[in-house]
């Protein structure tokens, strides 16, 4: 499989799995992935989701040899590996070893944390292959980092070390190879204990209040949050922290 799906605890864990080409992605892939963000999307259960390569690889981009092909790997509606413009509802974490290039990279932007390797590599290396970076390299990495060095990732196509990207805070933890994966799920379940409701908008008032106007901001963030305050998790959560328990989330 292409592609392998996993629930635990609350967490989704997509694994691209072509460790043979460095989990570059083909049209089956790409479709694979796509279904699985569906399902995280429509599924309450999950909280969180983690998405990481098999065989010590995140992503190498797009199969160039599938491109040569005619393979068509950026899907209608939902972009590159059917991941890049869909809309994560659900917080999204990196995990990556070893080489995150190209579609791989702008893959990892699309998330919303990132855990890497000291070892791991990072390139939207588009340009040396007479290609763009189109799948959110170009818009989404100048909004994570200083504009002068994403146009130098993005103009010179070179590979980097993670300790770049971690000292342009694109990189959330660094850890020891090999580590990724399970310091990802670390972080997903902290994220999946809290209240789903409380996550959720917190999350859409993070990502759509970059395009807010200051004066407007705080009104337009006392509309959407107002309803957590009044929901049966605020009083759960604080019942919980009175009595000294474990909250039991409703989600509502």
């Amino acid at each position: 499989m292409p592609v392998e799906f996993d629930i635990q605890d609350g967490v989704a864990v997509i694994t691209i799995n072509r460790p043979e080409a460095r989990n570059a992605i083909d049209r089956e892939t790409a479709l694979a992935a796509e279904a699985a963000v569906i399902r995280i999307n429509a599924d309450p259960a999950i909280r969180c989701a983690v998405i990481t390569g098999a065989g010590g690889s995140f992503c190498a981009g797009m199969d160039l040899k599938a491109f040569l092909r005619g393979e068509v790997v950026r899907l209608p509606g939902t972009g590159f590996a059917g991941m890049t413009q869909s809309k994560l509802e659900k917080p999204f974490i990196a995990a990556v070893e070893g080489y995150a290039l190209a579609g791989g990279f702008e893959i990892m932007l699309a998330c919303d944390m990132v855990i890497a390797a000291e070892t791991a590599k990072f390139g939207l290396t588009e340009v040396k292959r007479g290609l763009v970076a189109n799948a959110g390299g170009l818009v989404r990495l100048p909004r994570q980092m200083p504009i002068k060095l994403a146009s130098e990732f993005v103009l010179t196509g070179d590979i980097y070390p993670a300790s770049r990207l971690a000292a342009a805070g694109v990189i959330n933890r660094m850890v020891p190879e090999g580590q990724a994966l399970a310091t990802a799920l670390d972080v997903a379940r902290l994220i999946a204990g809290n209240g789903p409701m409380a996550v959720s908008v917190s999350r859409q008032v993070l990502n759509d209040s970059r395009e807010w106007p200051e004066a407007e901001m705080f009104e337009r963030q006392f509309v959407i949050t107002a309803p957590v305050f009044a929901s049966d998790d605020a009083r759960e959560g604080a019942a919980a922290f009175a009595e000294k328990r474990a909250p039991v989330w409703k989600g509502c």
